[in-house]
């Protein structure tokens, strides 16, 4: 009887699910896109940075920021921003597609979206925060995030419309504030797209 080569099952199968060497090729996506998404931007949430002390999460908030077609992202305070070398070294160009500004005052910015007719929405966790998926987001809406160690400033958080959380199911208290940045803003990514496949101004029934 022919005696099998080593991990020939495992190259079939391989194949058989459109493996590398299958018919079925995966086509990643590493090109930027052409179209301009300015149309996108101008629709989109404001996020404000206050104190955030690492350049380079301050460079990962760009590249998602952009991303999520942010309108306008404010570096405040002691926020990095362009060009400090190690923002632009995690932003990777997004810095020259995004709109940014460096404000000295984040209460400052705060006021300025409020003028716009934004919402502010702090993301804290406090005694009074409420899980950042309970929220109905409004069309006119701006995001604050703070500091890696001690926060939103208090200030900030009693200028705010409402302050929201992401549950933390570990040990550890906290999550990095550039990753927090990205689940905030695609959750009110998905809660747009929500409003449009079903044409309503709501997104849930209740």
């Amino acid at each position: 009887m022919p005696r099998e080569r080593p991990g020939a099952h495992a190259r079939g199968r391989s194949r058989q699910a459109g493996g590398p060497r299958g018919r079925n090729r995966w086509v990643v996506r590493r090109h930027d896109r052409e179209r301009s998404a300015q149309d996108l931007h101008d629709e989109g949430p404001y996020v404000i940075l206050d104190n955030i002390r690492s350049a380079f999460n301050v460079g990962s908030i760009f590249r998602t920021c952009e991303a999520a077609a942010v309108r306008h992202l404010y570096l405040c305070g002691i926020t990095a921003h362009p060009p400090n070398p190690r923002v632009l070294k995690t932003s990777l160009g997004t810095e020259e597609t995004l709109p940014c500004d460096h404000i000295l005052s984040t209460a400052e910015a705060v006021e300025a979206v409020r003028q716009r007719g934004a919402s502010i929405f702090a993301v804290e966790l406090t005694d009074r925060s409420m899980p950042y998926t309970e929220i109905d987001y409004p069309e006119q809406t701006a995001l604050i995030f703070g500091h890696e160690v001690s926060g939103v400033s208090v200030p900030i958080l009693e200028m705010s419309d409402q302050v929201i959380e992401i549950p933390m199911l570990g040990r550890k208290n906290s999550l990095n504030v550039a990753t927090s940045v990205g689940v905030i803003l695609f959750e009110l990514l998905r809660q747009r797209s929500e409003k449009v496949s079903t044409g309503s101004g709501t997104v849930r029934n209740g």
